[in-house]
């Protein structure tokens, strides 16, 4: 994305708590924090605590209150498998493009053979959501099932993008072993068709 000193940023899916180094991780790196605004649709009592330079709000990602291109850069984190089913993925993409000029967004792959959440092998691309769902209850990994999340594939996230409009985009596989673990999102409106 090569954000410049004065570009604005929206982080749409932060977490109040953080159980991993990985959660809240721009505002744990970013180098300007005072030009990111963070969005959560919970509480922000310990992320407003832990990170007072960085102006943040309850909303939800997928109808946000601000203008269209109102910030420079729209990023968002392993967040829209959490958001609901296929409507709901495909307004908060719609959202994220909106609302800035570029954007940046991450996924884990539904056919990665560890189900990255819950960390169970295979079952998630073996077994129907609603199985897998009640597998995940009986070992004790309710948390994980439900609406929790709706994992991705290439395809299917590449359809979101084209009913989102999203234009100018480019899907990065993040490999582990060779397998496609993550997808990573990027845009530029206003970058010249390929």
């Amino acid at each position: 994305m090569e954000p410049s000193r004065d570009d604005t940023l929206i982080d749409v899916g932060i977490n109040d708590e953080e159980y991993s180094e990985a959660d809240n991780y721009l505002e744990k790196h970013y180098a300007y924090p005072e030009n990111i605004t963070a969005v959560s649709r919970e509480s922000l009592d310990h992320f407003c605590a832990r990170y007072p330079r960085i102006k943040a709000l309850i909303a939800d990602g997928r109808k946000l209150p601000f203008s269209d291109n109102y910030f420079d850069i729209s990023y968002s984190n392993a967040v829209i498998e959490h958001v609901g089913k296929h409507i709901a993925q495909m307004q908060f993409l719609r959202e994220l493009y909106r609302v800035a000029g570029r954007g940046y967004l991450t996924t884990p792959n539904r056919y990665f053979p560890v189900e990255v959440h819950s960390r169970i092998p295979l079952l998630h691309i073996l077994l129907t959501k609603s199985w897998f769902d009640r597998l995940l209850r009986l070992i004790g990994k309710g948390w994980a099932a439900g609406d929790y999340m709706y994992l991705l594939s290439y395809t299917e996230l590449e359809g979101l993008l084209r009913e989102a409009e999203v234009t100018n985009y480019k899907i990065i596989c993040n490999r582990f072993m060779g397998l496609a673990m993550t997808f990573t999102v990027v845009w530029h409106k206003n970058a010249p068709s390929a």
